[in-house]
């Protein structure tokens, strides 16, 4: 007898299972069958999870009034398709507030760090300005907290690569400081307030390029301008709010986050030229990299699997030690 899941969270959806509940439409994308009938090619998800969905052209529901970032009340079944859950859909619709008595809660929906919030902040706030020696540069974080902490707390730090959730930006820039504060023990020619910053301003402009969740898309703003250049300026507006900033000091920072991708051809208008500069681009991709292939990994990869975000096959593997923990 199949399972019958109403209202549980996607990671525990499992093949044969019959759901019923509520998801975060991601992705919408008509496609054609071999006859030419029009069907959908869905993504769900939810704060656990996403899977694949479809639509099949004698479905009802193929034509329904829904898009991508809506929410939807559906019913379907789970199979494997490939080895990987896929949902096929018997019935979907827009949810409405009527539904909240049926479990409709938009706060279970929305893709979200796995991490507590609240630890998160913490530790954020632990070393922004504490961890800071110069008092201008103390100054200018207790700033940037003030005008893009509630924010920051929140935002995603991507549409779709990487920490693309509820929390991902915090997430992103916490870990950064956090091995940060291990590199720059490591190696003192590193000047630990500069690479602190260039830390926490790198993707600071990511709050005006992408939108809040569920709709963390780019806006105007982010595909004309980029968030490079959107943090370059959010910087500045700090810093002319700090008593006696050195403009050298200044100068560095703005390198750190205007160099911050690495490379021209990745976006960024100059390429790393200091020590701290070098240092934070490292660190930006290490965190980055690892985090698709935690997430890949998390999935059920097993074996050799091309990752499409990083443009070959990696292979993942479950030592007898992880398995035993």
């Amino acid at each position: 007898m199949p399972i019958v899941r109403r209202n549980e969270p996607i990671s525990s959806w499992e093949d044969g299972d019959f759901i019923q509940g509520f998801v975060l439409l991601s992705r919408k994308e008509p496609r054609f069958d071999r006859n030419g009938r029009e069907y959908l090619d869905l993504e769900l998800c939810d704060a656990t999870a996403a899977v694949a969905a479809r639509i099949w052209p004698d479905n009802p529901s193929v034509n329904g009034d829904f898009k991508e970032k809506d929410f939807l009340a559906l019913k379907g079944t789970v199979r494997l398709y490939r080895e990987q859950p896929q949902v096929i859909i018997d019935f979907c619709r827009r949810a409405t507030d009527d539904d909240r008595a049926q479990g409709f809660d938009e706060g279970l929906l929305v893709p979200s760090t796995p991490e507590d919030i609240d630890d998160l902040w913490r530790r954020l706030t632990d070393i922004y300005p504490g961890q800071l020696s110069r008092p201008s540069l103390r100054q200018l974080a207790e700033e940037a907290q003030r005008r893009f902490g509630d924010r920051l707390r929140v935002h995603p730090a991507a549409k779709n690569i990487h920490h693309a959730y509820r929390g991902g930006l915090l997430e992103h820039v916490v870990t950064m400081a956090e091995l940060a504060l291990e590199v720059a023990a490591k190696y003192p020619e590193l000047d630990r307030d500069l690479l602190l910053l260039g830390v926490y301003f790198h993707d600071l402009g990511k709050l005006r390029e992408l939108g809040a969740m569920p709709n963390n898309d780019y806006t105007l703003e982010g595909q004309l301008i980029g968030h490079i250049t959107i943090g370059a300026e959010m910087l500045q507006e700090c810093a002319a709010a700090v008593d006696d900033l050195p403009p050298e000091l200044l100068l560095h920072l703005r390198h750190l986050v205007l160099s911050h991708h690495g490379r021209r051809e990745f976006g960024s208008p100059i390429e790393p030229a200091t020590v701290e500069a070098f240092a934070l681009h490292h660190l930006d991709n290490l965190d980055s990299k690892l985090l698709q292939l935690r997430q890949q990994s998390r999935s059920g990869a097993e074996g050799l699997q091309y990752v499409r975000a990083l443009g070959r096959a990696v292979y993942f593997d479950r030592p007898e030690s992880a398995e035993a923990d």
